[in-house]
């Protein structure tokens, strides 16, 4: 039985390979992780001539001579797997940065297919490609296309398919991975791009450069950066309102029917509260809260992604890691972080460095994820910003969240200083940060990546473990000792201490009960300020500011509370993959304690300077 031809899809990152992919082989594709690694990849056939072949996508990489998981990878594919052709794509509008990994390529196989993606905005920018002659320098078949336009595909493939039947005349030389053999491989792509490409100075990418100076500024890029974050806090929170009412009302309505259905098939009053108030309820709760701000927040965010403006989010804040003996990655992960600290640490991958790697997961948790956004913009409303949810209120709510963001940050620098200089330490790595140039997004791409590859993903997670959580919750609240809830004697043995951090048992407690999902820490404080045995939803402000003033709320305990939202443990989702990253318990253990610890000093210290004032 005659084998699937393979061919090799490389690249450096932010050139298009994935649109190529995806374009070669539609719908006939799918993603695994390499063996013994936790690196994706993604398989697929395309048919030409009544043949199948097999395209691999290599993750991208600068260099054959790797320096991370992801350039290995790709280095062992390429030279130990011997596929038949290797399709190098690279992106016309930056040639020569290019050309270095399509050398080695070529030296290393000699079955090399150049393809020069994105030359439509090549010649946006006025950039010029001699074909024929870049072909005869390089001593490989080159095929200008522009995938994301679906122009030059069918040359491509068909360029792929000759090379694969092509005998392989074993003329490629070992490649030597020292400084000797990368100072030759940069002078001859400088070498072969001043012969082939010409350039117009002026045009587009003059454009992008005036507004490099605007978004890389050192004057203008952090405000840049501050303002975007409150625009899209304020689209999530405007956004989100009535959507997540309108699924708590009709995930309750459809409790009512289960409840009917269940006394009318005779189950249990126990089995039937316990399924249907407890788990049910809690799932309900959790997808009605979570889903419609992850629906705008993750395609927002894949919106910066497109746009070509995270790695400059990087750019601007590399400085500032670089003094914490921390890396400039570690702001792309932390971004990440913002939608589900999970995603965020599974991010983290992409920091070479194993030290640098480790800080950028214990601090993960400092930034907000989507799970607490609801506790947070219900204190910062009820109490700073206003007891209605109007425009105004949703616009300073979106200002107070951006900054209360920036504090993570701030916490952020601080503990990764800290690590660095004790437990973790060493200096800052040097690495490659790309720039990719401003691309239109691609709305419908971005639509079903955001929402099937992160939105459901996230989503699916987090009710996973808040079904058996909404069990516990309700056996704690319905089952009695003493003439009291097991719910109500842990807050009263918790009060002591969340009094000294200005907050009380019950605000504690349900922290620790939404260990598994975060978006249940208001509910589990309602339900026990009411006595009502089961999660409570209440979306009127003014009668959550009353039932909280009614239980000795002042503006101290939202306060705290709020900084306690920010900086506690992580969820238990994020904790697991803490230790599938880390591969150490020890490490995980770490990663809950520092937040944790930090929480409740600046809680504790909050609550004893506002007594003494």
């Amino acid at each position: 039985m005659n084998q699937k031809p393979v061919i090799a899809l490389a690249g450096n990152p932010n050139v298009g390979k994935s649109t190529v992919f995806n374009e070669l082989t539609g719908l006939r594709q799918h993603t695994g992780n390499w063996p013994g690694k936790t690196v994706a990849c993604a398989r697929g056939e395309f048919t030409r001539n009544g043949k199948t072949y097999t395209l691999v996508d290599l993750p991208g990489t600068y260099s054959l001579m790797a320096h991370s998981a992801e350039e290995e990878i790709a280095r062992d594919f390429i030279c130990e797997e011997h596929p038949d052709a290797v399709i190098i794509v690279c992106d016309a509008t930056c040639l020569e940065r290019n050309l270095n990994l399509a050398l080695q390529i070529r030296q290393m196989t000699g079955r090399g297919i150049l393809c020069v993606n994105l030359c439509d905005e090549a010649r946006r920018k006025g950039i010029d490609v001699d074909f024929n002659m870049l072909s005869d320098l390089l001593r490989m078949p080159v095929v200008s296309c522009s995938a994301s336009a679906k122009e030059g595909m069918e040359e491509l493939a068909a360029a792929a398919v000759r090379m694969c039947e092509t005998p392989c005349k074993n003329s490629a030389l070992p490649l030597l991975p020292d400084e000797q053999a990368a100072v030759s491989f940069i002078r001859e792509a400088e070498e072969i791009s001043a012969r082939a490409v010409s350039q117009n100075p002026g045009g587009k990418r003059r454009f992008d450069h005036r507004i490099d100076r605007l978004v890389t500024g050192p004057r203008t890029g952090i405000l840049l950066m501050f303002l975007l974050l409150m625009g899209i806090f304020w689209l999530t929170i405007t956004g989100s309102n009535y959507p997540s009412q309108l699924l708590s009302r009709l995930f309750f309505r459809l409790q009512d029917v289960l409840m009917d259905a269940a006394v009318a098939a005779g189950m249990p009053v126990l089995l039937r509260e316990a399924l249907i108030l407890g788990i049910y309820r809690v799932l309900a709760w959790v997808v009605s809260v979570m889903l419609p701000p992850m629906a705008i927040f993750f395609p927002l965010f894949t919106i910066l992604e497109d746009l070509g403006y995270l790695p400059r989010v990087a750019f601007n804040l590399d400085y500032l890691f670089k003094k914490c003996s921390a890396c400039g990655k570690q702001a792309l992960t932390m971004c990440m972080g913002l939608g589900c600290n999970a995603v965020g640490v599974t991010g983290c991958r992409i920091i070479d460095s194993p030290r640098e790697r480790l800080i950028a997961v214990l601090t993960n948790s400092f930034m907000p994820c989507n799970g607490r956004f609801p506790t947070l913009l219900a204190l910062i409303t009820i109490f700073f910003a206003g007891s209605t949810a109007t425009a105004a209120s949703s616009l300073a709510g979106a200002l107070l969240l951006a900054l209360l963001i920036c504090l993570g940050i701030l916490m952020t620098f601080g503990v990764s200083w800290l690590l660095s200089k004790t437990v973790l330490k060493g200096m800052p790595s040097s690495f490659t940060l790309e720039l990719p140039p401003y691309r239109r997004p691609q709305i419908g791409k971005i639509l079903i990546r955001s929402i099937l590859d992160r939105t459901l993903f996230v989503l699916g997670r987090a009710v996973a473990i808040a079904a058996p959580a909404g069990l516990l919750i309700w056996l704690l609240a319905n089952t009695y000792a003493g003439g009291q809830s097991l719910l109500q004697w842990g807050t009263a043995f918790l009060d002591p201490l969340g009094r000294l951090m200005g907050m009380d048992g019950v605000i504690l407690m349900a922290f620790i009960l939404g260990f598994p999902a975060n978006e249940i820490v208001m509910p589990i404080i309602l339900m026990c300020y009411l006595s009502t045995g089961t999660l409570v939803s209440i979306d009127d402000y003014t009668q959550l500011r009353q039932i909280f003033t009614a239980n000795g709320w002042t503006w101290v305990t939202a306060l705290c509370t709020i900084l306690f939202s920010l900086m506690h443990w992580p969820c238990s989702t994020t904790c697991l993959t803490m230790c599938k990253e880390t591969g150490s318990w020890k490490w995980t253990f770490l990663g809950i304690l520092i937040p944790a610890l930090c929480g409740f000093v600046l809680c504790t210290l909050v609550h004893g300077i506002a007594m003494l004032l």
